[in-house]
């Protein structure tokens, strides 16, 4: 992680073994993901029930690239949730649930989207009716004369931008572009107000 672990008692005392749960709760998280940037836990112990007496509440927070996962665990006068160690191990068992969640959803991949995907056209077979973009990313892209909308294949050349959307599965080639669409290039009209 890249923010040390958060850890807040309210209504109880803290507890070095209760501490050394949460640690060992939040390393395993990470062996379920390796890129969560931060984690704070928060025990409180609010109530008293009157049928059970002291009811944990246990809410943690992980934030990965992107996105922030929450959970906030109160069994609703669970009787097991009168022994804190119990409670924070169904909470940690939820967060794991979200975690695998969000990464299963995620694909592993961290995809954050500021605007489309550009880049700029560094080979173009116009006789075989492909070429390659280097994008914005990073990633050499492949696309075919198929996927060029707005535009036609054949006036593309080197050096040219273009906005591009990538295939989610990669092909045998590499990464792959779905549409290819030529970004005119801007000029200065001084009349245009």
């Amino acid at each position: 992680m890249q923010v040390p672990l958060e850890l807040s008692f309210t209504g109880i005392d803290t507890s070095d073994s209760i501490k050394a749960l949460v640690q060992e709760k939040v390393d395993h998280l990470e062996t379920l993901f390796d890129r969560i940037t931060s984690c704070h836990v928060y025990i409180r112990a609010p109530h008293r029930s009157q049928r059970q007496g002291n009811l944990y509440e246990i809410t943690v927070e992980v934030r990965v690239p992107g996105d922030e996962l929450v959970v906030h665990h109160r069994q609703n006068d669970a009787a097991a949730h009168q022994h804190l160690p119990v409670a924070v191990r169904h909470a940690f068992a939820a967060m794991e649930r979200e975690v695998k969640r969000w990464k299963d959803k995620a694909g592993g991949d961290v995809k954050v989207h500021d605007g489309p995907l550009q880049g700029r056209i560094v080979e173009i077979r116009h006789d075989e009716g492909f070429g390659r973009i280097a994008a914005n990313d990073g990633r050499l892209v492949y696309f075919h004369r198929n996927s060029v909308v707005d535009g036609r294949f054949e006036d593309l050349a080197p050096r040219d931008t273009v906005d591009l959307v990538v295939q989610s599965e990669e092909s045998e080639i590499g990464p792959q572009a779905s549409t290819v669409r030529p970004v005119g290039a801007l000029k200065y009209d001084p009349e245009a107000r």
